[in-house]
């Protein structure tokens, strides 16, 4: 009588195989790939490391802003918040919000060289852009999926970012005393801006990669790209709220300026004269107050013209500019699109 064996079986119960044990560690690194297929899968996979970074900062950020949140209320409520007493700004500490305003005025800057530059021009560079061609997927796929996956991982992580921030700020946000929100440091960091202006310094740092085909090169003009944005930004900011002005008669003494609401930006201030022209609030700096007193009665002067921007105007100003520049983001992308559609190699 013969009897028959088999190496590879194990007793019933005893586990697995080594064949189920590959099966299933190739299970789990496919988790991903299920839920991201074909050309979406591989950008990721390229972008892995980028991605996840951005992703990771910006929950380690989120959950720091948490933190100090907690422990401002906690300052807060020994002055009565949300109905504040008085005194509370002397011994409030606008350290971290100071820091972290900071911080996300980087963000466009850091994530715009480090992200956006290398996109296409690591491609362009190494090759890899001449092996994609010559594949079946089109040029336009794998641009816009590039494009797709890149702006969708930054904005989810800004918009985090900046939805806590503004959610930190807010308590103290009527107050001059933390953060202007004219300046960079509030208006900049909060709101749809801080989405707007880094998705726009991204996707023109992937121009700019497209254009130069060398990495390094397009890394460092992108830095100088996106502190040209800051600067120009910080000229247009302002411009794009509605002034009001107000003006009064009633002299130009200490008293008799117009009332201006708090936190309120004043855009200019004039002396009114007696014809209804203005004339600039320094022409009558004169050396004693005998001589600068004759330079206003001589001008006919009669009182105060103030120009000034209300913080209620804020969201709105935010918003549109926000408009603008992802405006402008899309007409990059688009062109973006268009040259690679035919001259990317």
């Amino acid at each position: 009588m013969s009897t028959m064996t088999s190496t590879g079986s194990t007793p019933s119960g005893s586990g697995r195989t080594s064949s189920d044990s590959a099966r299933a560690e190739a299970d789990r690194g496919r988790g991903l790939r299920l839920r991201l297929s074909g050309m979406n899968w591989l950008v990721w996979r390229q972008h892995r490391a980028a991605y996840w970074t951005l992703l990771a900062a910006s929950a380690i950020t989120v959950a720091v802003i948490v933190y100090q949140r907690q422990q401002m209320i906690t300052y807060l409520d020994g002055y009565g918040y949300p109905d504040l007493k008085s005194g509370w700004e002397e011994r409030f500490d606008q350290g971290p919000l100071d820091a972290a305003s900071q911080l996300l005025a980087l963000l466009p800057v850091l994530i715009g060289v480090f992200v956006g530059a290398p996109l296409l021009a690591g491609d362009l560079e190494n090759g890899t852009a001449k092996l994609v061609n010559a594949q079946s997927v089109s040029r336009v796929r794998w641009l816009t999926t590039k494009l797709g996956m890149t702006a969708l991982v930054v904005v989810v992580s800004t918009a985090a970012v900046s939805a806590v921030f503004t959610w930190w700020w807010s308590p103290v946000k009527s107050s001059s005393y933390v953060l202007s929100w004219s300046d960079a440091a509030g208006f900049d960091s909060s709101g749809p801006v801080p989405v707007a202006l880094t998705l726009f310094t991204v996707v023109g740092g992937v121009a700019i990669g497209m254009l130069l085909r060398r990495t390094l090169l397009s890394m460092v003009v992108t830095l100088g790209f996106a502190v040209a944005v800051q600067v120009v930004w910080s000229y247009f900011r302002m411009s794009l709220g509605n002034a009001i002005t107000v003006t009064t008669h009633n002299g130009v003494g200490s008293n008799s300026q117009p009332n201006v609401p708090d936190s309120a930006y004043v855009v200019d201030q004039s002396y009114l004269t007696a014809s209804g022209d203005l004339m600039g609030w320094g022409s009558c700096n004169e050396q004693t107050e005998k001589a600068a007193n004759a330079c206003l009665e001589k001008a006919q002067v009669v009182g105060w013209s103030f120009e000034y921007i209300p913080m209620s105007q804020m969201s709105s100003m935010q918003w549109l500019g926000a408009s603008i520049l992802l405006a402008l983001t899309a007409g990059i992308a688009a062109f973006v699109i268009f040259w690679g559609r035919k001259r990317l190699v």
